[in-house]
């Protein structure tokens, strides 16, 4: 069991940032996953919003790559944090972790990001629907309500494939067990059983009032997507979020081109310089031209591409992976930055 630490009031230490993180405890949840409990080297407290999400940077036979994993601990225990991951077949990091992180290892990530997160939503009744190891951002919201005793009303709803594969099974009992209007259905796949409005009804009656975060595989919140806009949800208070953890996209975002706007980019590192049209990332056009960028969820996402923008413009839509300040400093995320003009890049 993790101990619950207590919270202390004034001369906070200062938030963590980027740095080391030595990996304190290993739980076994399933079969095929486990929490990784880690602690920052320095003293201070790891603070971060419920559903967020931290980006591990690792050396691999060698060969430097980076994961984003979601922390599926609360920020009311600070002391320490949590990832919580699925082995999975071939899965390079998850096998690593798996293998390698122990107590005593240390591992550098960059974190907390992201904006899937309750803090920012603030209601009264809230859904959860996740499935498989997509449970972690939001079983981080539904530990930090119980830690806060929070009167708030939860419908959770995680899917499955067996009864042995729900992860954190005993704790969402033992919740739904001691806290008022918490509601907890599971939703297993070898037992014929399927999410569907039927389903939700019988759960929360009125799921159609609640805001809703949801977690999973693609195909799950597509299907989600599908489910609550025909039972007539505002999809306003839809909130969603997921990463392509094991297999980092080459060509992310690929468009057709609009030769009529093209622009040259510079990375001034490499002493390359490629064409990139107004409709095509940065990052696609690098890894057209044979360029090899860091890159993890090419979704804007978990910052891994993060660079300076040293002259020019572009256009960023990006989904929480960049701090205004940062911005401010002109930093960008080619993933999701398309040029406005010709471009100088620090890479």
């Amino acid at each position: 069991m993790m101990t619950t630490a207590a919270m202390t009031t004034g001369n906070l230490p200062p938030a963590w940032g980027d740095g080391l993180l030595v990996c304190k405890q290993v739980h076994d949840v399933t079969a095929d996953v486990r929490t990784f409990v880690l602690e920052p080297t320095e003293p201070r407290l790891f603070r971060h919003d419920p559903g967020q999400f931290l980006t591990l940077l690792l050396d691999i036979d060698g060969h430097p790559v980076e994961r984003c994993y979601t922390i599926s601990s609360p920020p009311t225990r600070p002391d320490l944090v949590a990832i919580t991951v699925k082995r999975v077949p071939d899965g390079l990091v998850s096998n690593w972790l798996h293998d390698h992180l122990t107590p005593g290892t240390a591992v550098r990530a960059r974190g907390p990001l992201g904006q899937f997160s309750l803090a920012r939503h603030p209601a009264p009744k809230y859904l959860f629907l996740s499935a498989g190891s997509g449970v972690t951002p939001v079983m981080s919201m539904a530990r930090t309500l119980y830690d806060l005793a929070h009167p708030v009303d939860v419908a959770f709803v995680h899917s499955a494939r067996t009864f042995d594969d729900i992860v954190f099974r005993r704790e969402l009992e033992f919740i739904a067990a001691t806290a008022p209007n918490f509601h907890v259905r599971h939703v297993l796949d070898d037992r014929g059983e399927q999410l569907n409005t039927e389903l939700l009804r019988e759960t929360a009656p009125d799921f159609l009032e609640r805001e809703v975060f949801t977690c999973g595989p693609a195909g799950y919140m597509e299907a989600v997507r599908r489910m609550l806009s025909t039972a007539g949800f505002d999809m306003a208070r839809y909130h969603e979020e997921s990463f392509t953890f094991e297999e980092p996209v080459d060509e992310p975002f690929v468009v057709e081109h609009d030769t009529s706007q093209g622009f040259k980019v510079e990375f001034t590192r490499s002493g390359r310089t490629i064409d990139c049209d107004a409709a095509t990332t940065v990052l696609a056009a690098a890894s057209r031209a044979g360029i090899t960028l860091p890159a993890s969820c090419a979704q804007g996402i978990c910052g891994t591409c993060k660079t300076t923008l040293l002259a020019g413009s572009v256009d960023m839509q990006h989904n929480g992976g960049i701090r205004p300040r940062e911005i401010a400093h002109n930093k960008i995320l080619l993933c999701c930055s398309t040029p406005l003009d010709h471009l100088v890049i620090d890479a």
